[in-house]
């Protein structure tokens, strides 16, 4: 391995160079056997018996690194089309955290959702650390970044659908009915961690649930982590199917 492929494929950890280049990184033997088993193109695999223990340290990004580590070309059209037909998706609305937004992805992937519709600040979805996180659901979950969650909403809500969000001040989620998707588009819209849903998304919403805690009306904690509430979210989505 070259210096000069040591020092780009290091390049890869910075947004900047992924944007140009149209490719991100993959490291570990689960998840580059998903990138070798999925669509996605991959440009180039580098092992660590191959290269040598000291030029897969340089490339990696890792504290400690793995064994592998694949280049893969993202993709150039996203696969979850502008309008959104019946199913249940996700609408992540400011989700900053890497680690949050890989393990929406895995629920997505674990609870079969239809796709994931991301605002322009949620993270980048091909960032090493959101990749880490999905554990090979970056490979499976149908997602479109850089989306104006409002108008989508409205569009929806528009045709029939529904639109669903979670609110300190919202309706019991176990106690509401739930259109789960099976005859128009339903989404379930995460808030950022921080703020929550934006005022311009929360105008669109149909339907403000809210997870209570237990013993409800006594909450222990002020508010649940997104992914967590996310993952709460589906699962009653799901069970009412």
């Amino acid at each position: 391995m070259t210096s000069n492929e040591i020092k780009f494929v290091k390049s890869l950890q910075q947004k900047k160079f992924r944007d140009t280049s149209g490719l991100f990184v993959v490291e570990g033997e689960k998840l580059v056997a998903e990138a070798l088993a999925s669509p996605f193109q991959v440009e180039q695999v580098y092992r660590a018996q191959e290269i040598g223990e000291k030029a897969m340290e340089r490339i990696s990004g890792l504290s400690s690194p793995s064994p592998v580590l694949a280049v893969v070309h993202r993709p150039e059209v996203p696969a979850l089309p502008e309008k959104p037909g019946k199913g249940l998706y996700l609408a992540l609305d400011g989700i900053r955290d890497p680690g949050n937004l890989g393990t929406i992805l895995r629920i997505a992937d674990w609870f079969g959702l239809d796709g994931i519709f991301a605002s322009p600040d949620t993270a980048e979805v091909f960032a090493p650390k959101v990749v880490q996180a999905t554990m090979g659901a970056i490979f499976r979950v149908r997602y479109r970044p850089a989306v104006d969650l409002a108008a989508l909403c409205r569009q929806v809500v528009g045709e029939g659908g529904a639109v669903y969000g979670t609110f300190l001040d919202g309706r019991n989620i176990y106690e509401r009915p739930l259109s789960c998707g099976t005859e128009r588009p339903s989404i379930i819209v995460i808030g950022n961690e921080a703020k929550g849903i934006s005022p311009e998304v929360a105008a669109e919403v149909s339907d403000r649930l809210y997870i209570p805690p237990y013993p409800e009306g006594d909450p222990g904690s002020e508010s649940l982590n997104a992914a967590v509430a996310t993952a709460i979210t589906v699962a009653e989505f799901r069970r009412r199917r």
